[in-house]
């Protein structure tokens, strides 16, 4: 069987993921991570008056007196929360503070270090232009405005917008509930003590770790025996109450690996084997209503497969408009040794220089060490049609960003 293209595998899980209807009124200072389920419109302008945008003087812009020098007498003061009470007429002034109401027939503002003061009197020779320093009702947004398109994932800086325009609570898509499980006679917990033969289960740690930054709701089914049935069981009993089934090992060809058959028996598969290192044997498909991953076993060949496949699926199925995550140039400053026929996604540390970025690659890549994936803040992409690369040559990264390490996002 050909191995299927990483781009077109890519298309069809995001095809796959179909946006949940459900969603949820929540406070929004819950609501980081989470995605806007409708258009979201703002109730009041922003600014809702006019507002001096520098420490100053508001006049009325005037034409420049013969002699060059503007005079104006100052009659009032306005403060942020303490607007004067009066306007401005011809040849007056008042004195005003970045973020405090335009006063009345003022439509300029005069900066405080062009002027000179002498009592209530201040000169000025500089120009005096209308619109000078002021920030005019809804110059941020107008009032009815659009401020979030449903399917927007809510940042904070998002919701510091949505607060700023009185709202407090926003409407989402429910999480996505996502249930994850281990297969292996062989793993343990982290913490307990190791038989002969034993690995701690970290696939499943990492993948809970991923899955906090994500707008989803955990489902841990723990660690399920190499046994077909107990396989069938579990996926079964997730596929009730998930939105998504995500497992880690049992997908390759060894005669222990039944996470494949469990899915071909009791759902549907739709591709199995991509053209991917690390990752090869990913299995997508289908149990009941939920949408299923098969991961590979191997720590970073599951990590990358959930980066690249499992989280867009996520992302899609709380609605999120499916893009391709961004990539950025970057210059080796390390060789690579590649084979032409898969794509690989090779751990990388990446740092500016004068001329952009320059990248390093671990020499040892295999899919069992996790240790040059927590020291990487990217992947670095070696083109399945491509052989070795050398000191110099350029390539594309996947910057990692957050807490958690998911690519620092998507270009609109």
């Amino acid at each position: 069987m050909a191995l299927l293209d990483v781009d077109r595998a890519w298309r069809q899980v995001v095809g796959l993921a179909q946006p949940i209807a459900e969603s949820e009124v929540v406070p929004c200072t819950d609501a980081v991570g989470r995605v806007a389920a409708a258009d979201i419109h703002a109730p009041m302008a922003l600014p809702p008056f006019d507002a001096s945008a520098m420490d100053g003087y508001a006049v009325a812009a005037a034409v420049p007196p013969a002699d060059g020098v503007y005079r104006w007498r100052v009659v009032d003061r306005s403060a942020a929360g303490h607007p004067a009470k009066r306007g401005v007429g011809g040849g007056e002034a008042i004195r005003i503070f970045t973020g405090a109401m335009l006063p009345a027939g003022a439509d300029a503002v005069v900066l405080q270090e062009d002027v000179v003061r002498a009592g209530d009197v201040i000169e000025s020779r500089h120009p005096v232009r209308s619109e000078q320093h002021v920030r005019r009702r809804g110059n941020d947004v107008a009032q009815g405005g659009k401020l979030c398109a449903a399917g927007t994932a809510l940042t904070a800086y998002h919701l510091s917008w949505l607060a700023a325009c009185g709202i407090d609570r926003v409407r989402v898509a429910r999480r996505v509930r996502v249930a994850v499980l281990s297969t292996g006679d062989e793993l343990a917990e982290a913490g307990e003590p190791l038989a002969p033969g034993q690995v701690v289960d970290a696939n499943r740690f990492a993948l809970k770790m991923l899955l906090k930054e994500k707008p989803a709701q955990l489902q841990d089914l723990g660690r399920v025996p190499d046994q077909a049935e107990a396989i069938r069981a579990a996926l079964a009993d997730a596929s009730r109450e998930a939105d998504l089934i995500v497992a880690s090992g049992g997908v390759s060809v060894g005669e222990a690996d039944f996470v494949r058959q469990a899915l071909e028996e009791s759902g549907s598969l739709e591709f199995w084997r991509i053209a991917l290192k690390p990752g090869k044997p990913l299995a997508v498909g289908r149990i009941g209503g939920a949408l299923f991953f098969g991961l590979p076993g191997n720590p970073v060949s599951t990590i990358v497969t959930y980066l690249l496949f499992v989280a867009p699926a996520i992302d899609a199925l709380a609605g999120v408009p499916p893009r391709p995550p961004l990539t950025v140039p970057a210059t080796l400053v390390t060789p690579v040794r590649h084979t032409p026929g898969r794509r690989e996604y090779l751990r990388g540390v990446a740092r500016p220089v004068a001329r952009g970025l320059e990248v390093a690659v671990d020499g040892d890549q295999g899919s069992n060490r996790l240790g040059t994936l927590a020291n990487a803040n990217c992947l670095v992409i070696v083109d399945e049609k491509v052989g070795d690369l050398a000191v110099g040559d350029p390539v594309r990264i996947l910057l990692f960003g957050g807490a958690r390490g998911h690519p620092i996002g998507t270009l609109d």
